[in-house]
């Protein structure tokens, strides 16, 4: 009889043959690695190393790859990074047959274990936000202007007696976000529900701490439960009932029928199966888009203001006069260049992530330089890098709140450079047709929330002036979370 040490050894001998033999024939190896070694084993180490060091990574890779790919290692996963223009363009030109943003979103995500599969199998609510949330926003801006002054003075709480208060700016401003979008999003009263707002935010940051975790769990292991859909019917349940009964009684149009985004999905998901929890999945998606990119991109914004207090009475002095003479509108917010420079230079200086526009291969792949993407393999776009590229943007490692407002004033480029406008130099919203569809309505409701503030409030650093440090959590940016700001009321009774 055979030695079970003997057999047991022979077996993970087999093993160990297989694996190095797989790992050999994959077509990725074709492909250059940074950030370590590609070898069976080491990769762990490298992709340790690119979650700690992802932007000198990506800087290194945009240095030595420029107009081509590179890989890196994650711990489950290998990614292919593109850079410059010609391979940023090639990423907006390949068809969803191809490269789908779709299925990368349900990848990255882990779709299926935090909100459910739904929502983007089946995403009728990306033109509703892109069409109709898009066409109405003159109409819903007062309503979300109206919901945020009520906001930042609960959650500012400066009074008018010359006194600073301190707040620290990421928390703060996740509450204020998810107040002032869901007026737009579901409406009085429940825009203004305690438990629906904690529910919406914690939900969100909930995705971003698990599905890292949740991409290195055996598919078998990966928890099934999705209560945060559950208790997100829970809260638009009798809001439904009372669509439902409404349409029964009345047809497609009645008196007071609202004008949000819960309509909006009502009328598209009644004519699906369990449209309850088709609308449940689709708000939280939404929510997730709005109170993470919104509140992340508005921190980011005051932290950089106050640390470059120069550009806070410019400001004032474009706003104020515009605020006088046309109210809180969509066209004033248009008038405000140098409002909507301040917020894209914050965004080309810090964004949501070090990387843009994900891909994920649904067949094998060849791109225009000859690299062979393998189905399945994840493709994204060096975004900090091209941000920080001085052939884009002269002293780019410079903040100049300002830039893009002077570039506007070239002979035909009044439009290129607004803050909602994508371009292979400017991807924080993505390129191309699947540019974030929201970013017209999250752009209007950060100008109109930082006009609000800085007419409203004077501002200073709680520490030492200085910026603190963004931090990094793989390709992931996040302004300092215990980041603090002193605010004082003005006399801004003119603007109400």
């Amino acid at each position: 009889m055979e030695d079970p040490k003997n057999i047991a050894f022979a077996g993970l001998t087999i093993l160990l043959t297989l694996y190095v033999v797989r790992w050999y024939r994959n077509p990725l190896n074709a492909i250059p690695t940074l950030g370590g070694s590609s070898l069976p084993g080491l990769s762990y180490f490298a992709a340790f190393n690119f979650m700690r060091n992802t932007k000198q990574i990506l800087n290194e890779g945009y240095s030595k790859f420029y107009n081509g790919t590179y890989k890196v290692a994650m711990a489950d996963k290998w990614l292919v990074v593109v850079s410059g223009p010609k391979m940023i363009d090639e990423l907006r030109r390949r068809p969803d047959e191809e490269l789908s943003f779709i299925a990368s979103v349900d990848d990255t995500m882990q779709a299926e274990y935090t909100i459910g599969r739904g929502s983007i199998t089946d995403p009728y609510h990306v033109d509703i936000i892109r069409e109709k949330l898009t066409r109405t926003l003159p109409a819903v801006l007062p309503d979300v202007v109206d919901e945020l002054s009520l906001a930042v003075q609960e959650y500012i709480p400066a009074k008018n007696d010359g006194k600073w208060v301190t707040v620290t700016v990421m928390p703060t401003m996740q509450h204020i976000i998810a107040r002032a979008s869901n007026r737009a999003f579901v409406g009085l009263p429940l825009c203004r529900n305690e438990g629906f707002l904690e529910l919406a935010v914690t939900f969100t940051r909930a995705v971003l701490k698990d599905r890292d975790m949740l991409s290195l769990v055996p598919r078998p292991l990966k928890p099934q439960t999705k209560t945060s859909v559950n208790r997100t019917v829970q809260y638009l349940k009798p809001m439904i009932d009372e669509k439902k009964a409404s349409m029964e009684l009345n047809g497609g149009d009645w008196e007071g029928k609202p004008n949000d985004m819960l309509q909006w999905l009502f009328e598209e998901a009644i004519r699906k199966e369990n449209p309850d929890w088709s609308i449940a999945e689709r708000v939280l998606l939404v929510e997730f888009a709005a109170i993470h990119t919104s509140s992340t991109s508005f921190t980011h914004a005051i932290l950089d203001l106050v640390a470059k207090p120069e550009f806070l009475q410019p400001l004032r002095d474009e706003i104020e006069p515009i605020i006088i003479a046309e109210g809180w509108t969509k066209a004033a917010m248009a008038k405000m260049w140098k409002l909507d420079s301040f917020l894209r230079e914050s965004q080309r200086c810090n964004g949501v992530d070090l990387t843009s526009m994900t891909r994920k291969a649904m067949k094998d792949v060849k791109l225009n330089d000859g690299t062979f993407i393998p189905k399945g393999t994840l493709v994204v776009a060096a975004q900090d890098p091209t941000h920080r590229d001085d052939t884009n943007y002269p002293n780019a490692n410079v903040f100049d709140g300002f830039r893009f407002s002077r570039m506007r004033e070239r002979d035909g480029e009044g439009t290129k450079h607004q803050f909602v406008n994508t371009s292979v130099e400017y991807v924080p919203f993505g390129h191309g047709k699947h540019a974030c569809p929201g970013r017209f309505f999250a752009a209007n409701e950060l100008k109109a929330m930082l006009a609000y503030i800085v007419l409203h409030y004077d501002l200073k650093s709680a520490g030492d002036g200085g910026r603190p440090p963004n931090v990094h959590i793989g390709t992931t940016v996040l302004p300092a979370m215990d980041g603090q700001v002193m605010f004082r009321k003005r006399d801004a009774s003119a603007f109400v």
